[in-house]
């Protein structure tokens, strides 16, 4: 499983670098031919394209290596730092692309060729729309965040190019002239929001978030497949790039032996790692009606019983 994501993070980083060097010589020329401000807010954007790009390659490659003796946790982690580097130079790149636009809107500004420009916008948009597909297929299959970051850059690709050309038309052939400055803020101000839907994620891995809610319940309802415990609490979830880390603690009788209390142990890990084949588990043994934490209602909260209190209020 492991090598397979490696192999699909890398592919996909390497499609949207080939992607990024393709679309950059085509919209360098389109912007000389026309000297639109959306036409060079695109290329501006698919330029950071190509930097993020590389960024993410970087991170898929190091978040695949396996944990070492300074990383026992692994590396999953540096796909977050590269989505991070790509929010960073999105939200330079959307800044820079608002101040030249606002200036040209003031100014007034001209733009040219259209024909010229319409038509790499829309080869653009075709060579986007293969890239997003197998971005698409390798996010569903391996979660990675560097890649989902990188998916952002190139969805809002589709609508800066769409924008370019609806810039030239209202521009050339409507005499809209203040159109082409207009639609370059509305893309610097795309570009903002996606740099905030990425940061967002990249954060929450960084920040050990906990897992959403249907993941944890699922994770319990394997876990209760097993009668012999009792009392599941202190659930602590996280993930770090593409791995998920899992802790908790449950009862078994104060009399059970150490080997009777080990080979219950690992069945149960045996069953939550058949279900999260990605996950680190570590199970924690108390003697049933131990109390870890007193009145710490986060640690103590019964799993267990919050599954069966679910379950009844669905059927209510």
């Amino acid at each position: 499983m492991s090598d397979d994501r490696a192999f699909l993070t890398r592919s996909a980083a390497i499609a949207s670098i080939a992607t990024a060097l393709f679309l950059i010589g085509l919209k360098f020329w389109a912007t000389a031919q026309t000297g639109s401000m959306a036409m060079l807010g695109s290329l501006a954007d698919t330029t950071l394209d190509l930097i993020a790009s590389i960024a993410t390659l970087v991170g898929v490659w190091i978040a695949a290596q396996p944990a070492d003796k300074n990383h026992r946790f692994g590396h999953g982690k540096a796909e977050s730092l590269s989505a991070m580097f790509q929010v960073m130079l999105i939200a330079l790149s959307a800044s820079a692309i608002g101040f030249r636009s606002l200036q040209n809107l003031v100014e007034g500004s001209t733009t040219r060729a259209a024909p010229e420009g319409i038509a790499v916008s829309l080869i653009a948009i075709a060579a986007t729309v293969l890239l997003l597909g197998w971005q698409r297929y390798v996010i569903k299959r391996t979660k990675s965040v560097a890649i989902s970051a990188d998916h952002v850059h190139y969805q809002s690709d589709l609508l800066l190019n769409a924008a370019v050309i609806a810039a030239l038309v209202l521009d050339q052939y409507l005499g809209f002239a203040r159109a082409d400055p207009l639609f370059g803020l509305a893309i610097a101000a795309w570009l903002l929001w996606g740099a905030w839907r990425a940061a967002s994620e990249a954060i929450d891995n960084l920040m050990d978030r906990e897992w959403p809610e249907d993941k944890r319940q699922r994770f319990v309802e394997i876990a209760a497949r097993h009668p012999e415990l009792s009392n599941l609490h202190d659930l602590r979830t996280r993930t770090a790039g593409n791995r998920d880390f899992v802790q908790f603690h449950v009862d078994l009788p104060e009399n059970m032996t150490v080997g009777e209390s080990h080979d219950i142990i690992e069945r149960v890990e045996a069953d939550l790692l058949r279900e999260f084949p990605d996950a680190d588990v570590l199970i924690h043994i108390d003697p049933e009606g131990h109390v870890d934490e007193p009145g710490n209602t986060l640690a103590e909260q019964d799993e267990f019983a919050r599954l069966e209190q679910g379950k009844l209020e669905d059927k209510e």
